[in-house]
């Protein structure tokens, strides 16, 4: 029986909060990213931003457009940084065919959820999604708000 671990906080780099709102998550897949020297630098920084990044496929290879990583100020000045450039995301052929499958059908979107630390590489945790109507948003909310009264509820109690 294989259990799931869980990741350490301190490997994580960046999340993408926003696309548990939008989205319905289907399947999670781990890829390795393509970066350049001074985008590893920034991301040990912490200079990063997910929130606006979304999956795109291309000639049978997956790419993250949107993500944003801000270089350093100590850069090297012979390299042009590029903020937004476009970064390759690199899985198993098999894995690649099926996605895009997957994604061809109505409504289904490959959504970035998060960059992590993984025996010293950067990986980037993709999931296969479903958009959420207006009223599942809603629902979301009440949900959340739910549990915070609750645990408000539990902690005042307590005391």
């Amino acid at each position: 029986m294989a259990t799931k671990k869980k990741q350490d906080p301190s490997s994580r780099i960046a999340d993408n909060k926003k696309a548990a709102y939008n989205y319905f998550f289907e399947e999670r897949f781990e890829a390795g990213m393509v970066l350049e020297g001074w985008e590893v630098k920034s991301l040990r920084e912490g200079k990063v931003q997910l929130t606006d990044g979304y999956v795109v496929i291309r000639e049978g290879e997956l790419y993250v457009i949107g993500c944003q990583i801000n270089p350093l100020k100590s850069a090297s000045t012979h390299i042009n940084p590029d903020s937004v450039r476009t970064k390759k995301l690199l899985l198993h052929k098999e894995q690649i065919r099926r996605l895009i499958g997957k994604v061809e059908q109505k409504g289904y979107t490959l959504v970035p959820l998060n960059l992590h630390w993984k025996a010293g590489k950067v990986k980037c945790e993709i999931a296969l999604a479903k958009g959420k109507a207006e009223h599942d948003k809603r629902d979301t909310i009440k949900d959340r708000e739910g549990k915070r009264e609750v645990e408000r509820a539990m902690k005042s109690r307590s005391r």
